[in-house]
């Protein structure tokens, strides 16, 4: 060959919409392309993007094989660059053409570093050479970046893991999805959106859970909507004055997906006390009897996909009919940072239907949730207030529990609300329109 190395720019079309939007199986393809054709593999480092899409490069001692995906319409960009002789790319592009199920592909080959046009330089190349591997460094081993990404075109949030994807299935309303991460450990997601991590779900479902129970000790019956983690219905279990919790979850895959691969959060489904229920949450709050449960924790998704019809005024109203005189409902009610717009839209429906002084918000650090400042709502039918309970008891039991987030400081704490939180609580929707500021834009 008269040229340093042949470089192959590559267009793969028709390809497998899902298969584009895989980052194990990309990955996985691009490393076995590398190997097929004869290279030695370096490192490769992937990124999967939220909602879709996948970029990722595998550098190999010959130089490297790079992609980008736009699984929308089915196309694949993938640059191939080897050096010498010793690796024919031409065998990585068939390989990735069937990996990727392309109806068919178009390329470039160039030849780079014409050798006719290169003069050998006289400086002793000998001093450059690397005559030894640092310690740390292990011959013939791959190192592996590949990364799930939750992103929209403002803020991203990437967690790198193992390349193995723990679970992954489609039901009839959202993609439930787990991966491995160094981080975090298990991460569950659905639709793309990181629901919950092992080593920071118990910030989410302590402050959810707990808050309400000490500030209605007598409650005895409580209806948790969503949460298949099981993180909630885990933290009301300990609780033995509760008789009945009642969790009505729509998809049963996450459910599976959380037994299998997040074991702690899923702990309690087969305790005798949780009545477990796979069924529409509005349709269930719908036909519940009036004033049955004292307690009612919303634990929704986010507003869009099948947690869409959690977020109405229809909906709460119906809650409130469900709760008893002196009842308590909860909500995730979004990041006041990331989701401004809707931030104040839930809250004025709450108040609309609770009443202005029922309605409370309270803060929680969750790092993987967007911007880190997450939200919950505290909705009281009748006169409990969440900084009326006994400071004593919540400090007894959060020791005796093992908490590892909430405490009678962290209660009180919690509605202690910067300036621009409770700027967001006395607007009105359409007031603000700005995710990213606490300014009225209207």
């Amino acid at each position: 060959m008269n040229a340093l190395g042949r470089h192959i720019l590559v267009e793969f079309y028709n390809c497998s919409p899902e298969l584009m939007n895989d980052v194990v199986h990309i990955e996985n393809s691009m490393v076995a392309a590398a190997e097929t054709a004869g290279a030695t593999v370096i490192n490769s480092t992937f990124h999967h993007f939220s909602p879709y899409g996948v970029s990722g490069v595998v550098v190999i001692q010959e130089s490297h094989l790079a992609i980008h995906t736009w699984p929308e319409y089915g196309y694949a960009a993938v640059d191939l660059f080897t050096c010498g002789d010793s690796v024919d790319p031409w065998v990585s592009y068939n390989y990735l053409k069937d990996a990727f199920e392309a109806s068919h592909g178009s390329a470039m080959e160039c030849r780079r570093g014409q050798l006719n046009l290169l003069k050998r330089n006289d400086f002793n190349l000998e001093s450059l050479r690397d005559v030894s591997p640092r310690p740390e460094e292990k011959i013939g081993t791959i190192t592996r970046d590949v990364w799930f990404t939750e992103r929209d075109e403002n803020i991203a949030l990437s967690l790198k893991h193992t390349g193995d994807q723990l679970y992954k299935k489609d039901s009839p309303y959202q993609r439930v999805e787990v991966y491995e991460t160094f981080a975090y450990g298990n991460l569950l997601t659905l639709d793309g959106m990181v629901m919950c991590t092992q080593k920071d779900e118990y910030v989410y479902h302590e402050m959810i859970t707990h808050v309400p129970m000490f500030s209605n000790p007598k409650a005895k019956r409580a209806l948790v909507i969503g949460g298949g983690d099981g993180g909630t219905v885990r933290e009301l279990l300990r609780y033995e004055q509760l008789e009945e919790v009642t969790l009505v979850e729509i998809d049963e895959l996450v459910i599976e997906a959380c037994k299998l691969h997040l074991p702690e959060t899923a702990v309690s489904f087969a305790n005798p006390r949780l009545n477990l229920l796979i069924e529409d949450g509005i349709k269930y709050i719908k036909e519940c009897e009036n004033e049955r449960y004292d307690l009612i924790i919303v634990d929704s998704a986010d507003p869009v996909g099948p947690g869409e019809g959690l977020f109405t005024a229809e909906f709460y109203s119906e809650v409130y009919r469900c709760l008893t005189k002196d009842g308590i409902m909860i909500t995730q009610s979004e990041s006041p940072r990331f989701n401004s717009a809707v931030f104040v839209e839930i809250y004025d429906t709450y108040k609309k239907i609770f009443g202005a002084e029922k309605v409370h918000c309270y803060l929680a650090a969750i790092p993987t949730y967007p911007t880190g400042t997450w939200s919950f709502s505290y909705s009281s039918k009748g006169e409990a207030h969440p900084l009326k309970f006994d400071v004593n008891a919540a400090a007894a039991f959060s020791k005796a529990q093992g908490l590892k987030y909430y405490n009678e400081d962290i209660h009180m704490a919690a509605f202690a609300l910067p300036n621009f939180v409770k700027e967001l609580l006395n607007s009105k929707p359409g007031e603000v329109t700005d995710e990213y500021s606490a300014e009225p834009t209207a």
